[in-house]
């Protein structure tokens, strides 16, 4: 009986810390994706619990998913910094992740694919395209699985294992494609595009269709980053 009576508050207490942890989460994220703070602005626990006016554990928890997610890394005595890709780095991350896929796409183009396998990939975007209504993480990660399904298919697991890389550090910019108007149909569209010029082993028109895909994200992003690096650094 006794510790059925003192696990009622520390439950209660739990879930309300978590409640805490995911309302901060949410917006911090929604500041870094909005390029609210400029690379490397630092977050310190005692800096946010003012902010929120709340404890050191929520104000930990919500830090340390970021961290994992990508959005923030660790630095010294306990504090964070906004990772956020610099132009050139993004731009040479596109240049290095087009260049796999052109490959990607000539190769499955030049020697045929099953068609189970283009198929499941061709029902996932005709769903997404007749249920566009979907979180930007949720299409982030649809997007991202498409192209390495795509690779997996060519069978080069180095090859694989670089764009996989490539996709985790980009993973925060194709959220911020997906927040543009029309960009989940004009992807649909492009993916699909893509599906049926390999099914057809047309090599030309398989790396055309990649290339449409690929300029039209890394455009979005770079032009959004761009304009959000000078209202973040306006703002400091």
């Amino acid at each position: 009986m006794e510790r059925a009576v003192r696990a009622e508050p520390d439950s209660k207490e739990t879930t309300s810390s978590s409640a805490l942890s995911s309302a901060i989460i949410a917006t911090l994220k929604e500041r870094i994706l909005a390029w609210q703070y400029p690379p490397e602005h630092r977050l310190t626990e005692e800096g946010l619990c003012r902010e929120f006016g709340v404890s050191r554990t929520p104000v930990r928890e919500a830090l340390r998913v970021l961290a994992t997610n990508g959005f923030v890394r660790r630095t010294g005595n306990r504090g964070y910094a906004v990772r956020q890709v610099r132009v050139k780095e993004l731009e040479e991350l596109y240049d290095l992740r087009m260049a796999l896929e052109l490959y990607v796409v000539e190769t499955l183009a030049a020697r045929g694919v099953r068609a189970g396998d283009l198929a499941s990939l061709e029902e996932a975007w005709t769903a997404v395209r007749q249920q566009p209504a979907r979180k930007v993480e949720e299409l982030a990660e649809l997007d991202a699985r498409f192209h390495e399904a795509l690779a997996a298919l060519v069978g080069n697991g180095t090859l694989l294992q670089h764009l996989q890389a490539i996709n985790e550090r980009l993973f925060v910019f194709r959220m911020i494609d997906f927040t543009q108007t029309d960009r989940v149909w004009s992807t649909c569209a492009q993916h699909l595009a893509i599906i049926e010029r390999i099914g057809a082993r047309d090599v030309n028109g398989a790396r055309e269709a990649l290339r449409s895909n690929i300029e039209h994200g890394r455009n979005i992003v770079g032009n959004s980053i761009k304009e959000a690096l000078a209202r973040a650094y306006a703002s400091q």
